[in-house]
């Protein structure tokens, strides 16, 4: 599929027609935009976009003919109560024309990842899927795990459902075909095996304990295993190992006993027996108590290469067909099609989903339910897993929502809160500080909003941990002041957690106070005079401390919160301490970029070698221009 910020693909036509109202919700006025908007709509295919007085995207929608589809929004009286709320929010509609319906498909995915509108259908899980990728861009090809972008050369296998199936996967097939993992760099400068070919997992390409025509072989083997072929290669396996056993070459026969081992272990761990399916992906949809789960099962060359359960968000009073085929555009998005998809029900769009995918992966691709046999005992199974996934689901939304109201109750909260942030100090006697804040809801820890602040104040001294937290305090709000003085974007927190004490608490409430913020929740959390685990002290703005039972389970829910803010900023202060204990003087001198940094470190040695060198000697360093050289030596010697 295409990137989101490249729709030009499309030969679009955009045109923006829009009539400005009241700020609040006015059903007349969204209808009054609408009309205005279809006094001009062509008859051709496209996507149309619904705004709000703030512009804020409200719905992406697309349509064969755009003028009949949005006139339905104007019969109001049809519309149910969920798209009566949009048109009379409705101020404003963005038209994008393209020749297609299944060109239009494609563009409402990426605009729907791209802008997350509130009364769209949303894959809430949208992390990028592992692969396995076998790289073609050197004579002996390595075996890696893959995540994001696919630009590398080479055979790419997957979507795994998991880190964890993709690493046993991988462990396992450098057993079975020992093929090197390790980097150009690593494989170049080897002058000796290392401990993956002492372990029998690797065949040491790098010292030559293989030559390039065997090597081949296994690469060649690898391909045909991960293409389905497993049978094929089990079979030669054992004619090898029986050839080596009548040879008496008992060590060969053993190294081949053990690859066969591997082999036997990942037909082993398939979950479901896939066995002639070929590349498919099955999902099947639950739906109880107004809350929808989809399970997925992904099956490669015949093999289960995992599971994985999801929950779409804004799906209420949303058909269930209109879900799944919503979901399956946006899953789509990101990760390339099989040529076959198995469906628990008829979806109105399969066939224009299947003519959209296959158009964007260059082959045919057909969606179906299938009736009977295999196919059909996979997707009931699938049916069984979406069912209990969506139950446990359930089991602990209803649990999370008792600790939730807990905790509105402990902190004297109108509500349970729907956004808690938790903040965190990082440092070593004030070197490489950062603060750190995590976000939590009634869904759980919303990864994706996590963020990091690196400590810039010159008049913050080094291990003040209350300057910190003003620093971090007065930037993070001062920027939702600006940003959403309104707090309609879900983005200003019900409840605040400070991992801190008194000093901690009232160094933020000065912060809040002097940008006249008063409305927010602001709880410190202690560790208590022994810093033991249960002993925590909250403090509260108005000058009360408690402390709960130690087997109350709110107060296990609260330490979860503090310590992963705790991991979050230990973790932000390591990567930018290495990044430090990487850095080169050479990184502040203006202009100077990655090739004419290492030319002079090549030619002499050290950067400190650099700053003391002569302006002769910088102009005599291969790759380094006279210009090149007199910025250098200016920058060192003119301060």
């Amino acid at each position: 599929m295409s990137s989101p910020n490249a729709p030009d693909r499309f030969n679009e036509e955009k045109s923006t027609f829009t009539v400005r109202g009241s700020d609040a919700p006015d059903l007349e006025a969204g209808v009054a935009a609408i009309r205005n908007v279809l006094a001009t709509l062509p008859t051709r295919p496209g996507v149309y976009r619904m705004q709000d007085a703030r512009g804020d995207v409200l719905y992406v929608g697309k349509a064969r003919a755009l003028k009949n589809r949005v006139t339905n929004y104007v019969q109001v009286d049809r519309l149910p109560k969920r798209l009566q709320r949009m048109v009379a929010q409705t101020r404003s509609m963005t038209i994008v024309t393209t020749n297609n319906e299944a060109e239009a498909l494609l563009l409402e995915a990426q605009l729907i990842k791209r802008y997350r509108p509130a009364y769209n259908v949303l894959l809430r899980d949208d992390k990028s899927f592992p692969f396995i990728l076998l790289r073609a861009d050197h004579d002996y090809p390595r075996i890696q795990k893959h995540r994001g972008a696919r630009r590398a050369k080479g055979n790419y296998y997957g979507p795994f459902a998991s880190a964890g199936s993709v690493n046993n996967t991988l462990n396992a097939l450098q057993k079975l075909f020992l093929l090197r993992s390790c980097t150009d760099g690593f494989f170049k400068n080897r002058d000796r095996p290392c401990l993956l070919y002492q372990i029998k997992r690797c065949s040491a390409p790098c010292v030559g304990r293989i030559d390039a025509a065997g090597y081949d072989e296994l690469v060649t083997d690898a391909k045909s295993f991960l293409a389905g072929k497993s049978t094929q290669v089990q079979t030669k396996l054992g004619g090898q190992m029986q050839a080596a056993a009548e040879a008496m070459d008992f060590e060969l026969a053993a190294i081949l006993r053990d690859r066969l081992r591997a082999l036997t272990f990942i037909q082993g761990t398939q979950a479901i027996n896939a066995e002639g399916l070929g590349d498919a992906d099955i999902f099947a949809l639950a739906c109880k108590n107004g809350v929808m789960g989809i399970q997925a099962f992904f099956i490669r060359g015949g093999q289960n290469w995992g599971h994985r359960s999801f929950f779409p968000a804004h799906t209420n009073d949303v058909p269930e067909d209109e879900v799944l085929s919503s979901f399956l555009t946006q899953f789509y998005e990101e990760v390339p099609p099989p040529r076959t998809i198995f469906v628990d029900r008829e979806l109105n769009e399969a066939a224009l989903l299947g003519e959209a995918l296959g158009a964007a992966a260059g082959f045919k691709v057909t969606l179906s339910m299938p009736q009977r046999g295999t196919r059909r005992r996979l997707l009931d199974q699938a049916k069984r897993n979406a069912e209990e996934a969506l139950d446990r689901r359930l089991a602990e939304s209803t649990t999370q929502a008792k600790l939730l109201q807990e905790v509105a109750d402990l902190f004297d909260l109108g509500e349970p809160p729907d956004r808690i942030e938790i903040y965190d100090n990082s440092h070593i006697q004030g070197t490489n500080a950062l603060g750190a804040m995590v976000v939590a809801g009634p869904e759980g820890f919303r990864k994706g909003q996590y963020r990091k602040f690196n400590i810039k104040n010159p008049d913050t001294e080094p291990g003040d941990d209350f300057a910190m937290m003003r620093e971090v305090f007065g930037r993070r709000f001062a920027r939702a002041q600006a940003e959403d003085p309104d707090r309609d974007a879900g983005d200003w927190p019900d409840l605040v957690l400070i991992d801190g004490g008194r000093g901690q608490l009232n160094a933020v409430k000065g912060v809040m106070e002097e940008l006249g913020i008063e409305d927010v929740c602001l709880v410190g959390v202690s560790k208590g005079p022994d810093r033991h685990a249960g002993r925590e002290v909250f403090h509260m703005l108005d000058g009360r401390e408690f402390q709960l039972p130690v087997n109350a389970p709110v107060l296990f829910y609260l330490q979860r919160l503090r310590d992963e803010a705790h991991r979050f900023a230990i973790g932000a202060h390591r990567a930018k301490r290495a990044k430090a204990i990487g850095a080169s003087p050479l990184d502040e001198v203006p202009g100077i970029g990655p090739a004419r940094k290492k030319a002079l470190l090549m030619h002499f040695g050290t950067g400190r070698a650099v700053r003391n060198a002569s302006l002769q000697d910088l102009q005599q360093a291969p790759g380094v221009s006279s210009a090149v050289a007199q910025q250098v030596y200016d920058f060192y010697h003119s301060r």
